[in-house]
C-alpha cells in the first residue's frame, strides 16, 4: 500500500524543482506558462504569481488533455515550458507528474508561493 510520501518521492523523481530566485528570472523572461494549482479559496487569501494561469489540482488531467473538448486548455502544450506553484510544493509535485505521465516533459516544480512572494516575485490578487 503505497502513502502520501511515495507519492511525492516518485513525483519528485521526474518533476525537476526551481528554487523562487531562478522562478522569477524565468518568470521576468517572459517564457513559459506559469501555473497555480491551489484551489481558488487559497489563491483568494494568498495572491498568485503576476499572470499565472489558475488550474486546480484536481482539474490537471482534464484542462491538459486536448481530447477533453469541454475542458481542454490550450495553454497546455506538450513542448511548452511549465512551471507550478502551490502552497509548499507537494501539489505543484503531484500535478507535474500528472504532466509528465501525460506526455508534458517541460515541466518544473517552483514550489511554495509564500518562497515566491519572500523572494519578492511580482504578484497579483
Amino acid at each position: 500500500m503505497k502513502t502520501a510520501q511515495d507519492y511525492l518521492d516518485a513525483a519528485n523523481a521526474v518533476v525537476p524543482k526551481m528554487d523562487a530566485k531562478d522562478a522569477i528570472a524565468k518568470h521576468a523572461e517572459g517564457n513559459g506558462v506559469f501555473i497555480d494549482v491551489r484551489d481558488s479559496a487559497d489563491i483568494a487569501n494568498s495572491g498568485t504569481i503576476k499572470g499565472a494561469h489558475r488550474v486546480p489540482r484536481g482539474m490537471i488531467e482534464f484542462r491538459a488533455d486536448p481530447k477533453v473538448e469541454a475542458l481542454y486548455n490550450p495553454i497546455f502544450q506538450k513542448d511548452a515550458e511549465i512551471y507550478l506553484i502551490c502552497g509548499a510544493g507537494g501539489q505543484a509535485a503531484l500535478s507535474g507528474k500528472t504532466l509528465h505521465d501525460m506526455g508534458y516533459k517541460n515541466v518544473t516544480n517552483i514550489g511554495g508561493f509564500s518562497d515566491w512572494k519572500d523572494a519578492g516575485g511580482p504578484t497579483e490578487a
